[in-house]
């Protein structure tokens, strides 16, 4: 699936996160999370992450995650929604979104 603008999903308020992903430029997937728990609990979101956008077939994007406080399911949400808006819609294989 390919990134082709920029967008955004979800909010800063507590136990939600915002993500903002946009078209990279090294063609490479780079995450970056700044998170109230991330000593605790950075590398789950990072996984997440990670198995969310592969699940969606995203292989080359941007993604910065400012997390809350989010729970799995509100993080895998978020990031579909981000990817969604920032692809054509097209390229969306609705039966791959869990």
């Amino acid at each position: 699936m390919i990134i082709s603008q920029r967008s955004y999903a979800g909010t800063l308020e507590s136990s939600d996160l915002l993500v903002e992903i946009v078209p990279s430029a090294t063609k490479s997937l780079d995450i970056e999370i700044t998170s109230s728990v991330e000593k605790q609990f950075g590398e789950l979101i990072k996984n997440t992450v990670i198995s969310t956008l592969s699940e969606m077939g995203v292989q080359s994007a941007l993604v910065k995650i400012n997390d809350k406080g989010a729970l799995d399911c509100v993080i895998k949400a978020r990031v579909q929604a981000a990817v969604i808006r920032a692809t054509a819609g097209s390229d969306i294989v609705w039966g791959r979104l869990k």
